[in-house]
């Protein structure tokens, strides 16, 4: 098992979210792949999407609903500073994840986390656990909870 994968088990477990992640067929690097694989809607996959702080030089985490992008001016402005492009390796460093798995939980650096609203309308949605391959069911409530997440507005819908 995968130092990323064995984290995310970790975190679940210690938040107390009893959950099975599964490792799927093929790749859920993107959300349109994730939703695909776990047969749902697009919308249910919860992306991870890591941002750098400007001033800070902090990782910013927006939660968002798959079929939502996470707008750069709304975001900034909802983590108070402007931000940046957060490249391949600020992310692997940070985070301990790699493009195309990052997971909302088990972060090697704390992160200030959003989360889209859009994602508490379903019972259940699904986010990365870590790999390229793996995903896990969760309430979107206890994805709230467990990642300290704000909730806000920073998406716009894609077309």
């Amino acid at each position: 098992m995968s130092k990323s994968l064995k984290r995310v088990k970790t975190a679940l477990a210690e938040a107390g979210v009893t959950t099975d992640i599964m490792e799927m067929n093929g790749e859920t690097r993107t959300a349109a792949d994730a939703a695909r694989e776990a047969g749902c809607e697009i919308d249910q996959i919860a992306k991870s999407i890591i941002f750098r702080g400007e001033t800070s030089g902090t990782v910013v985490l927006f939660i968002t609903a798959g079929g939502n992008r996470v707008d750069p001016d709304y975001a900034s402005a909802v983590a108070g500073e402007p931000l940046g492009r957060a490249d391949a390796t600020f992310v692997r460093a940070t985070t301990g994840f790699a493009i195309g798995g990052v997971a909302p939980i088990g972060h090697l650096s704390p992160s200030r986390v959003f989360m889209d609203q859009r994602l508490l309308q379903f019972d259940v949605v699904y986010a990365a656990a870590g790999t390229p391959r793996h995903i896990f069911p969760v309430n979107p409530s206890d994805l709230h909870r467990i990642s300290a997440a704000n909730i806000a507005n920073f998406t716009k819908i894609d077309s």
